[in-house]
């Protein structure tokens, strides 16, 4: 038997008691504060509607190792804070009694999270009532059970989290050596530099909105999505729209690169993505449609190298919103090796591609796991024959 069997069958033979936490903590509200009272930085964290701390305030009025809940705006988020803090007026926070301890009331409180947030009213400000927080039954063990509890989920946490470091710095490290050779292999000294225009014609794209967007229909590519789906090429779209919006749509053929040319920075501008489909689709405005007669792949991957990303940075324009128009890409210098070497690149690179694309993958997903595995011991650890009166 493990020790926390051996304390379950020794203090509590006849099953746990389960209290209503409104009967044994009742949550307390904390105290209004505004945003011109608080620092960007202090001794005192304040927490309001959210997990991230509102500022900094000068006092605090909770002590450190408090469970609490947001009640409003991320209504139904349970917090637990090592340190001092201060709970405004949508945070409700606990004083535990001598037989119950805060870091297991926490644990407790996490495993009923999805209820909480099944509670929460949804208007233009999400909140959870205090009487739902009050209803909550949570098992109060003995003391020694609790402290063995916490223990062993502490335990699992700080591993969960250090695997995580771990993966993370992992992809850290392959990504760079990705970049490192991609930039290597399309650094090409040897290899004189002409303008992009030279071997391209450039247009910029016209309409498309999200909302033109239809479950079927023509292959379209919306320029958000070059940066939060697609990656350097793609032989199939997310989106589609009419045939009758398409016509008045600019078209991309096989072999043509999109360049989403408007962005909020300056590192994310210029992401492109080359279009190796059969069919022709259609893109929309904030892009540029490079057509050509070399590799698509090649020019899509040197795209993404720090040789072009020197370039971009004096072509480009804007202050809250970063601009590149394709008439000055089409003055950007860029090596053009044959098309036999151009291949032979793009396949070495398409290795170094699918592996670096694999770790992403594997990464939120080997994370996910662990988290599922954490919450599935947290939930059998905190879960207990309920004793009968």
């Amino acid at each position: 038997m493990s020790k926390l069997e051996q304390l379950l069958a020794e203090l509590c033979p006849d099953g746990v008691e389960y209290v209503k936490l409104g009967d044994i903590a009742p949550p307390t509200r904390g105290v209004r504060v505004i945003r011109s009272q608080l620092a960007l930085d202090g001794e005192y964290p304040v927490y309001q509607n959210s997990m991230t701390p509102l500022g900094y305030y000068g006092e605090s009025n909770c002590p450190a190792n408090t469970a609490f809940v947001i009640s409003a705006g991320a209504a139904g988020e349970i917090g637990y804070s090592s340190a001092d803090f201060w709970a405004a007026d949508d945070c409700f926070y606990f004083v535990c009694p001598e037989n119950l301890q805060s870091r297991f009331l926490y644990y407790a409180l996490m495993c009923q999270r999805e209820y909480l947030l099944s509670r929460v009213r949804r208007a233009s400000v999400p909140r959870l009532a205090r009487s739902v927080i009050e209803g909550l039954k949570i098992p109060v063990p003995p003391l020694p059970i609790q402290s063995e509890i916490v223990r062993i989920l502490d335990n699992f946490a700080e591993l969960t989290a250090e695997l995580t470091a771990e993966l993370t710095a992992e992809l850290t490290a392959r990504k760079k050596q990705y970049e490192y050779y991609r930039d290597l292999l399309l650094s090409l000294p040897n290899v004189p530099r002409i303008m992009l225009g030279e071997v391209a014609t450039i247009t910029r794209g016209n309409g498309l909105q999200k909302c033109d967007f239809t479950e079927s229909g023509v292959p379209c590519i919306h320029y958000g999505q070059i940066y939060t789906y697609y990656s350097t090429f793609t032989k199939k779209t997310k989106s589609f729209v009419s045939p009758q919006l398409a016509m008045g749509l600019k078209k991309v053929s096989n072999g043509d690169i999109i360049i989403a040319v408007t962005s909020e920075n300056i590192e994310d501008v210029c992401k492109c993505v080359a279009w190796l489909g059969d069919e022709d689709i259609v893109t929309g405005g904030h892009t540029a449609i490079v057509k050509h007669n070399q590799n698509p792949k090649y020019i899509a991957y040197w795209l993404q190298t720090m040789e072009f990303f020197g370039q971009k940075r004096r072509i480009a324009h804007g202050t809250k919103v970063i601009e590149v128009t394709p008439r000055k890409l089409e003055n950007i210098e860029i090596p053009i090796p044959s098309l036999e070497e151009q291949a032979r690149i793009a396949e070495i690179l398409d290795k170094f591609d699918a592996l670096t694309t694999d770790i992403t993958a594997g990464l939120p997903a080997e994370i996910a796991a662990r988290q599922k595995q954490y919450e599935y011991y947290r939930d059998k650890l905190l879960t207990f024959k309920e004793k009968v009166a």
